[in-house]
């Protein structure tokens, strides 16, 4: 056999690595064309997408939306069951007259808030360290935009809050489900036209009478019990406030005069961040949207406890 000298062999070994070298090819890449296209496409499809994808994150905050104000409507009924009448819009702390708890203190035990209820004194302020620190998702809006609790500022006689007077009145929890007063404001409550008139609140949620669902002339199936309003109107709360503060009342009740979403309006009236309008527990328990287009005069029939005012 020949046998092959250390060159040759050299030439062989290397001659399978230079045939492979000559055959391989490049890889093609993306050209800044289609590099370009395919951004363009990737952006179209989320342009598409993102607004079915808000819109569906949207319908499911409104479901929850209402599903609370129904869970609401219901405590109403039970508390009715239970005591005769239903809750009054606020009551004064015995032991304290400038402090008022609100009616969904009454309806706590219903909303499977028992044991917050067990601690509540109603005849006594708020204890900073307890009541005071209570957030309840049942009573807040997801849609909203809200932060936990906000405080209250005195209002000075002209109507303007004076925070930089001196120290806020109160820190207390927000909601933004208030009940239906009526067509009249609820922060004018205690001022002497209202006080001398006893029809003053012709809703749902009053302050100055016991009100049974046999008062509800037209049924409780066409008449408002709990509204819904945004934050960005004006802080509302669940547990209570203190009375010298600005719009105090006005954070536990909601007025029906013009029409829900009516950015020029009063701010004690009802709002939502919803599209076309505000949430509503009816007095029978069902739950439905009012639209912000509603004629003004039906709008308020609705929010009467009587057929006329």
């Amino acid at each position: 056999m020949q046998r092959m000298d250390g060159k040759h062999r050299n030439q062989r070994s290397r001659a399978p690595q230079c045939a492979t070298a000559e055959r391989a090819t490049p890889v093609p890449g993306f050209t800044v064309l289609e590099l370009l296209v395919a951004i363009g496409v990737v952006s179209l499809l989320a342009a598409l997408l993102l607004p079915a994808l808000m819109a569906a994150r949207e319908a499911a905050r409104r479901t929850t939306c209402s599903n609370r104000l129904r869970q609401i409507g219901t405590a109403f009924q039970l508390h009715h069951d239970r005591a005769g009448e239903l809750p009054a819009a606020w009551r004064l702390a015995a032991s304290d007259k400038r402090f008022a708890y609100g009616w969904a203190v009454k309806i706590l035990p219903d909303l499977e808030q028992a044991n917050l209820a067990s601690h509540i004194d109603a005849d006594a302020r708020p204890a900073v360290a307890g009541q005071q620190v209570a957030e309840l998702p049942e009573l807040i809006c997801p849609s909203d935009i809200t932060e936990a609790f906000f405080d209250l500022w005195p209002e000075s006689p002209d109507g303007d809050p004076v925070a930089s007077s001196g120290a806020a009145l109160i820190r207390i929890p927000t909601a933004n489900y208030q009940g239906v007063f009526g067509n009249s404001e609820g922060d004018e409550a205690y001022e002497p036209f209202a006080a001398a008139n006893p029809a003053f609140g012709e809703g749902a949620v009053v302050h100055n009478r016991r009100v049974r669902w046999s008062d509800f002339e037209r049924g409780l199936s066409d008449t408002l019990l709990v509204g819904e309003r945004t934050m960005a109107m004006v802080p509302s709360t669940w547990l209570g406030v203190d009375l010298r503060g600005e719009d105090a009342t006005c954070r536990l009740v909601g007025s029906a005069i013009t029409r829900p979403n009516c950015t020029a309006c009063d701010e004690c009236e009802f709002s939502s961040r919803h599209a076309d309008g505000s949430l509503f527990a009816w007095a029978d328990g069902h739950v439905s949207l009012l639209s912000e287009d509603i004629d003004s005069s039906a709008y308020q029939r609705l929010a009467r406890r009587a057929e006329s005012p």
